[in-house]
């Protein structure tokens, strides 16, 4: 028999779905266990809760992951949840018919609260929003291997959540970059090289679906980070391609992925703020603009001045598009809902005299479920719309 899971109590009635239950809530345990040790979480009335990591030093004190009381939280628990996960892109999806990358685990949206995993061929990036996943690190890397024989790993946690969690961990270090093709474009995903994962799957659907508009178009890729977009579009016969983005490092990668698909866009570093203003300046317009900048905030605080600033890209970027040219804007700031973002691109276009007709508004793709219960899992808004005068 295994030991009872320590007992956490809370402080006021629970009648909420929701898997996160803050530090205010919960009555502080006498012998207060380890960041990430997986409790029983017991009412004030006694009722048994539900069953989950654990963590005195973090905001979010309890992630529940199991509301059957029969139910263990054990190593055969994870193996069956990341089985279920698997098989919801694989045979559901059907993913492998257009690519060899997707979310394998997004995380509360796959029962899962503080694992993110992506695969990229037969590399398998495992990230670690929580001590109790962490904690639990070897359950969730043997899961994986009995879902991706052969597979081989590479681990990270960013600095500001080991912080905001409780733990330590020195990320992968040396793991060789693959070649992933998803609708038939082929990427370099580089996890110990890149930003983030190495390359966002999340935007396959949308680059799929803005491509197949490209054809002898001129495109204009601002933000465009490792050159997803940009490439599709190439790939697919645009006439013109110019990529956009301040950093060098990640243009430099966004030209690897180009020479891996024999097109030629022109890439430009460069702040998109000046940048913008002097090709407006010039009269430069463009037949399709895509505008994709990285998260704005984690602080709910800051989220008005983020909003300021994607208002002043916007405005910009409506300037360059030609009348009757489509603009692609997208936010990933998980903090500011698809209402806010709708409307701070309702003002845009006021102020910049143009006007917009929405023809699609979607976000990251089916790999990336979320719970009706659990909104913080949806974080990327994009809005495609035809630009009027």
């Amino acid at each position: 028999m295994n030991p009872p899971n320590p007992a956490i109590r809370l402080k006021n009635a629970w009648r909420s779905s929701h898997p996160w239950i803050f530090q205010k809530l919960v009555d502080k345990p006498p012998q207060k266990p380890k960041p990430g040790t997986i409790v029983d979480v017991f009412g004030v009335d006694n009722a048994w809760v539900g069953r989950g990591f654990y963590n005195g030093h973090s905001r979010i004190a309890v992630r529940i992951l199991e509301t059957d009381p029969d139910v263990a939280v054990d190593q055969a628990w994870f193996h069956n949840k990341i089985a279920q996960a698997v098989a919801l892109r694989r045979e559901f999806l059907k993913l492998d018919e257009v690519s060899d990358a997707w979310r394998v685990v997004h995380s509360e949206g796959d029962g899962l609260s503080g694992l993110v995993v992506d695969r990229y061929g037969e590399l398998i990036v495992v990230e670690f929003f929580a001590a109790g996943m962490f904690r639990h690190r070897e359950w969730v890397f043997e899961a994986l291997r009995a879902q991706f024989p052969g597979c081989r790993f590479h681990a990270f946690a960013e600095e500001h959540v080991q912080k905001q969690e409780s733990f330590d961990f020195h990320s992968t270090s040396g793991t060789e970059a693959e070649i992933i093709t998803e609708y038939g474009v082929k990427f370099r995903a580089d996890p110990a090289g890149a930003h983030k994962t190495g390359f966002f799957a999340d935007q396959r659907e949308n680059r799929q679906w803005l491509s197949q508009l490209a054809a002898g178009k001129t495109v204009l890729d601002l933000c465009c980070n490792t050159g997803g977009f940009a490439v599709y579009a190439a790939v697919r016969g645009a006439s013109e391609v110019i990529a956009v983005d301040i950093d060098q490092d990640v243009i430099a990668i966004a030209k690897g992925n180009a020479r891996l698909n024999g097109v030629r866009p022109k890439f430009v570093q460069a702040d998109i703020f000046p940048y913008l203003r002097d090709a407006a300046a010039r009269g430069e317009a463009h037949d399709i603009v895509i505008l994709d900048p990285a998260k704005m905030t984690r602080d709910r605080e800051q989220v008005i001045p983020a909003l300021k600033k994607y208002l002043d890209m916007n405005k910009l970027a409506l300037g360059v598009v030609k009348p009757g040219g489509l603009l692609a804007t997208f936010s990933c700031t998980g903090l500011v809902a698809e209402h806010e973002f709708l409307d701070m691109l309702r003002r845009a276009a006021y102020f910049s005299g143009r006007t917009i007709q929405i023809l699609k508004v979607s976000g990251a793709g089916p790999d990336h479920p979320f719970m009706a219960h659990v909104q913080e899992s949806r974080y990327l808004k994009a809005v495609f719309c035809r630009v009027l005068d």
